[in-house]
């Protein structure tokens, strides 16, 4: 991957690791090296290596000792050198429609010194799946004005162990590994199903910001031997960072969601502040493009409905005309208040009125009903308290 965005800050090596290294995260092939470097001859270490996945991936271990098929003696070198990450649990929050919320707080075991970071994790249950609003950043550096997650400084990037480990402590907590015990409280899918059946990629954070970070994650949650997730209930959700729209399709290969919110630059230019780098005519042609797109995988367009601002008749044709000839749904989502927000939601006849031009038009477009208002966990609403790190140490995150 040779393209490169800065943010705000310039670009520097992590520091050597000071304690054991987390393997959530790491590729098979990293992991063999890893242990390659601890003593493990190539043969021993890919061997290994195909096992630490397995009990990582498929059975939830957190400690070495429940890996029975591994020597005591190696198990105990394992723990020394290796942690398998999971973040603290802050707070649990349990909406009244079943939607649940954690506060995760991450320190990294490798490097003790650095501050811990707090990320925001949502759960969206329904009775026949599951699906989890993943943050890919500590913060925000797009400034979306409806946006409340939009109002916290960007702190730094996730890694992709830290991406990972949100996803496994969800399914620890929802009883998704062997042997685990489902919640009694919320709502859970019913029958034998995975309690997680979707990921996306719609949490804290632009995740094409943190392009690497997310591959790696998304590529291990998809691998038919680690996580196992279709890469078709994989959707990834970008504000619009065109160059990497391709890379997203050609090397990860998972579903394609835009936030789209206006239908012409200007208005754009103050919802989406992005569109003023990467206007509505080169975000729409690199959807066009999109690796793989058709009426099979088609794109999803995220479109908030804010009162006397975007929700026009006319908004509603133009959304139409500017996406012919994309493979293309349309998720209307009714604006979820956030103190000393600027907007209100649109009225209900006027989101109907909206849908059902664009419904005559032949697109799909379903409201999505707002989930975990009460508890601040609905679109848009995201936030923690991780204040803005000192350049150098947010330097040594940033990859």
């Amino acid at each position: 991957m040779s393209l490169a965005l800065n943010i705000d800050h310039d670009m520097a090596p992590r520091p050597k690791p000071q304690g054991p290294l987390d393997l959530v995260g790491l590729s098979k092939k990293d992991i063999a090296a890893r242990l390659g470097e601890i003593g493990l001859s190539e043969r021993d270490s890919r061997m290994r290596a195909s096992q630490l996945w397995n009990w990582i991936y498929v059975n939830g271990a957190t400690d070495f000792g429940q890996m029975t098929n591994i020597a005591k003696g190696l198990r105990a070198d394992l723990a020394e050198a290796f942690t398998i990450g999971r973040p603290e649990i802050v707070s649990e929050q349990v909406s009244n429609d079943g939607t649940r919320k954690w506060l995760f707080r991450f320190r990294d075991p490798a490097h003790p010194h650095m501050p811990p970071v707090e990320v925001e994790t949502v759960y969206i249950p329904e009775s026949d799946r599951g699906t989890l609003c993943v943050s890919s950043q500590v913060g925000c550096t797009l400034t979306c004005s409806f946006c409340h997650t939009g109002t916290q400084k960007l702190v730094r990037n996730l890694t992709a162990g830290e991406i990972l480990a949100q996803v496994m402590m969800a399914r620890e907590r929802l009883g998704d590994f062997p042997g685990g015990v489902r919640p009694t409280d919320g709502l859970v899918p019913h029958g034998e199903s995975r309690a997680i059946t979707n990921i996306v990629m719609m949490g804290m954070g632009e995740p094409l910001y943190n392009y690497e970070n997310v591959k790696k994650a998304l590529l291990i949650a998809s691998d038919g031997e680690g996580l196992s997730l279709s890469k078709r209930r994989i959707t990834l959700s970008t504000s619009g960072v065109v160059p990497f729209i391709e890379p997203t399709g050609s090397e990860i290969g998972v579903m394609l969601a835009i936030s789209l919110h206006a239908v012409r630059n200007d208005l754009r230019d103050v919802l989406v502040p992005i569109n003023k780098k990467w206007p509505l005519e080169e975000l729409l042609e690199a959807c066009r493009t999109y690796p793989g797109v058709s009426n099979a995988k088609r794109i999803t367009f995220e479109y908030v409905m804010l009162k006397d601002i975007n929700d026009s008749d006319a908004d509603a044709r133009e959304l139409v005309r500017l996406l012919a000839n994309i493979p293309a749904k349309i998720n209307l989502i009714p604006f979820n208040p956030w103190p000393g927000s600027n907007y209100v939601c649109s009225d209900w006849d006027r989101i109907e009125a909206f849908a059902d031009i664009v419904n005559r038009a032949g697109y799909a477009s379903p409201v999505r009903t707002p989930r975990g208002r009460d508890i601040f966990a609905a679109c848009g609403q995201l936030k923690s308290e991780t204040e803005r790190l000192k350049k150098k140490d947010r330097d040594a995150f940033m990859l």
